[in-house]
């Protein structure tokens, strides 16, 4: 049997690694390349598989690396680039790293002779979507393109997903990751982590079940109908915590006491973050079958048995030892949301807390953690702004006319084939941008005008003529007055 050979990046990250040990324990049906980026520390992470796959040694903002890579192989698996919580104190970097990675490749699949036969897979974000708390904590592909503020690494996700699904090429496919648990997460201490909102949720994804997908999505049994489509990766229904939930779980991991004895519940924003519970994640196990189902207190239990020895000690340093190490993180002056207070930085406190009048209501953990959330039987399901009841293959010109007008713009063909997704339409958005994009792009994916995503965010002025985004918007700023408030920095810069 010819084996299929794959090329791999990211292959030193969490998901990466993951997958290379999956595709490796099928190396009788795959030949494996990874383009890595030049370090001592990728050196001594992919010594162990030198003799097993071909390496390029290359940068993804290389073009001449990439077409290295590419050359030759069946598929693509893109999983690498900047990632949090590196992303997110490099934001100009990201930007460019994720965004150009994106391009490059697609320009060295195009060089192919069979371009049309290479699937090329790429690993989106559920940050695209941003801020997701109840009531809309019920989320499926084709709901807003939403990037919460300051959020640059979401922003470079939404923009290179474009570039592969507008790229023209015949099999691709974007699939939008969730959180990634896995044994280190338990050792991460950043600022960062008090930007999630306790009365947040999210569908995790394990390590485990993030590398079977990779291997999974080079069987022989994808169907046809799986490419240029958009879908949702998570572990399922024991996998949907809330972000109380999981600090509860995460502590115990570590040996710490309760999120009441270590935190208080002003150091967590209540806005701007992202993530949601899945309608749809179920659909990519149908096709790909990646989900080992472990339970999740179980799959907590496994972790902590992987951390360093010496977090057994923190069963030993009482509650008043650990709070005000806690505290040292949030005071971090340039992420630490306690540090945004005291440096008075009013547009962050704005975008994370409502307002500094709204952080002040905040006033025991008892308020914060005493909610209920709907079912998926109850969920709120966001409108498309079409009949999405009419299959796909049954879509015409007067739907993408109706989805067009949804988000406060208009389609300008005067026609289309019926069905056909793939070919650019003609666009106009309630600011007058003119644009080409695939109805794929626009109903399944959830984009819109790429110009007024770009930064700083305005989405005070955006929601007024779009009800397709305003039912997001509104729902998590009801208090939004005429005021048009701007979020972020034309032009980000990296802060280390």
């Amino acid at each position: 049997m010819t084996k299929k050979r794959i090329l791999l990046t990211g292959a030193t990250g969490i998901m990466g690694t993951a997958g290379l040990k999956e595709l490796l324990a099928r190396d009788e049906q795959f030949d494996i390349t990874v383009l890595v980026l030049n370090s001592k520390q990728n050196r001594r992470k992919m010594a162990a598989y030198r003799d097993r796959i071909r390496i390029v040694w290359g940068d993804l903002r290389h073009y001449e690396d990439v077409l290295d890579a590419v050359t030759g192989v069946d598929y693509v698996l893109h999983v690498g680039g900047m990632v949090s919580p590196k992303a997110d104190y490099r934001p100009a970097t990201t930007l460019q790293v994720n965004v150009t990675a994106a391009e490059n490749i697609v320009r060295a699949v195009k060089a192919q002779p069979n371009a049309d036969a290479i699937r090329v897979v790429y690993i989106g974000s559920v940050a695209q979507t941003g801020d997701r708390r109840s009531p809309l904590h019920w989320g499926r592909c084709g709901d807003p393109i939403f990037p919460s503020m300051y959020d640059y690494y979401a922003i470079s996700k939404c923009r290179a997903e474009c570039i592969f699904a507008e790229s023209g090429l015949r099999h691709w496919v974007s699939l939008r990751q969730s959180g990634i648990l896995y044994p280190a997460l338990l050792k991460n201490m950043d600022p960062i982590m008090f930007h999630v909102p306790i009365q947040g949720v999210l569908e995790w994804a394990t390590v485990e079940d993030s590398g079977r997908l990779l291997a999974a999505v080079c069987g022989d049994d994808v169907p046809e109908d799986f490419w240029c489509r958009f879908y949702n990766i998570g572990s399922g229904a024991e996998y949907r915590l809330t972000n109380y939930d999981f600090e509860c779980l995460l502590l115990d991991a570590i040996n710490c006491p309760p999120p009441e004895k270590v935190f208080e519940p002003n150091w967590f924003a209540t806005h701007n973050f992202h993530g949601q519970w899945y309608l749809d994640s179920d659909r990519l196990e149908e096709i790909l079958h990646f989900r080992a189902n472990v339970p999740i207190k179980e799959y907590f239990r496994r972790m902590s048995r992987q951390t360093p020895w010496y977090f057994a000690l923190a069963k030993l340093a009482p509650a008043f030892i650990i709070k005000p190490f806690m505290l040292l993180i949030a005071n971090d002056k340039t992420f630490g949301t306690l540090g945004w207070l005291h440096h008075n930085n009013e547009p962050r406190i704005a975008a994370f807390f409502g307002s500094r009048e709204e952080r002040a209501k905040i006033k025991d953990w008892k308020q914060m953690t005493s909610f209920q959330l709907a079912d998926a039987e109850h969920a709120v399901r966001l409108d498309h702004g079409y009949d999405e009841n009419r299959p796909t293959a049954q879509l015409t010109i007067e739907d993408m006319r109706s989805a067009a007008a949804f988000r406060g713009g208009e389609c300008l063909s005067e026609n289309m084939t019926t069905g056909d997704l793939r070919t650019p339409l003609t666009w106009r958005c309630a600011h007058g941008h003119t644009f080409e994009a695939s109805p794929a792009l626009i109903l399944l994916g959830g984009h819109w005008c790429e110009e007024c995503l770009a930064t700083p965010w305005r989405y005070d002025e955006l929601a007024v003529k779009s009800p397709f985004l305003a039912q997001v918007w509104r729902a998590m700023h009801p208090a939004t007055t005429n005021e048009m408030r701007v979020y972020g920095e034309a032009n980000p810069t990296d802060y280390r």
